[in-house]
């Protein structure tokens, strides 16, 4: 028979998917060596979302005490151009896991994105600004939270903006790319917002789920981004300052255009994607981490890895469907 001890010991059962984006592959790292935590991840090819039998199978088969979801249609200008593939992912798939994690008494944690706002308060968002998208990325995601919403009551959605990281499509690795192969670059300068490592969601998420396995009951939506308040054009003179300590970039100029001067973009970006994250720290005492450390190890690890090079042999973000965030 068990004692009440060996009970507590027992690891607190998690099943990510969409391990293969960006913040599943974090979450997968931060958690492999935590003997608190015992992980199933499994990729969209293991267990695509949208499919009812499948999800209802594997959930069955591992009983999880929490799905953390970080599967999502996540490009934002294909989405516009196919929208069925951006809801199928981003609305019906969440609702359909909410059912599911509801009818197993399962809670699930959901990670969303800053483009369910228009972009419109330069002060930056809150938990209880209205959402109004701009285009079908941002509406798929937020109809995605809206059914979690009705349909399981112990969820929490975090929102989470300007992700970066070593792999998928993010804007890192695109002006990384960039710069070793053009002289020219521009960017945008009249976009604002905080970006986000990966890792540091990936943080947030264990501290979450840590705190929920204690007992806290704080179900609910909220935001995290990395603090410091920045512009696509400010980012990348850091992402070019960070890289130019490893190797001479090809790039010699880069030059501050506003959004309307950027080809290419099918779909309407927000002009601020400041999140305020101070009810996460008011309610789970987390707090942000600057962006600027998180870019300067990760560009570290990039080179001494070889991972840049990976990245560039392979075509930066080719494929990647269960990337969490638009970079």
């Amino acid at each position: 028979m068990q004692s009440v001890s060996q009970f507590y010991m027992e690891p607190t059962r998690i099943l990510i998917t969409g391990a293969e984006g960006q913040i599943g592959q974090a979450l997968v790292r931060l958690t492999r060596n935590d003997a608190h935590f015992s992980v199933t991840a499994l990729s969209r090819r293991q267990m695509d979302i949208t499919r009812r039998e499948k999800v209802s199978e594997v959930l069955a088969a591992e009983l999880p005490d929490y799905v953390v979801n970080c599967a999502g249609f996540n490009r934002v200008d294909p989405a516009e151009r196919n929208p069925q593939w951006a809801y199928e992912a981003n609305q019906h798939g969440p609702a359909l896991l909410a059912e599911i994690c509801g009818d197993m008494s399962i809670p699930l944690l959901h990670l969303s994105s800053d483009y369910v706002f228009d972009g419109h308060y330069a002060s930056g968002y809150t938990e209880a600004d209205e959402a109004a998208p701009l285009g079908i990325y941002g509406d798929s995601k937020w109809q995605g939270e809206e059914h979690i919403r009705q349909r399981l009551p112990r969820h929490i959605i975090l929102r989470v903006s300007w992700l970066f990281s070593e792999s998928g499509s993010n804007f890192l690795l695109k002006t990384l790319q960039q710069a070793r192969s053009e002289v020219r670059m521009v960017a945008a300068d009249d976009r604002r917002g905080c970006p986000t490592s990966a890792d540091d969601v990936g943080r947030v998420l264990m501290a979450i789920l840590q705190q929920l396995v204690n007992g806290a009951e704080a179900w609910g939506t909220y935001h995290y981004c990395g603090a410091e308040i920045t512009t696509r054009y400010g980012f990348s003179e850091a992402i070019l300052a960070a890289a130019r300590q490893y190797e001479q970039l090809k790039v010699s100029e880069l030059v501050p255009v506003t959004s309307k001067d950027l080809p290419d973009e099918a779909a309407e970006r927000p002009a601020s994607s400041v999140l305020k994250c101070s009810k996460l720290l008011n309610t789970f005492g987390i707090r942000q981490r600057p962006w600027r450390s998180e870019l300067q190890r990760l560009v570290r690890e990039l080179y001494e890895s070889g991972r840049l090079e990976q990245a560039q042999s392979r075509g930066v973000g080719a494929g990647d469907a269960d990337q969490v965030a638009e970079a």
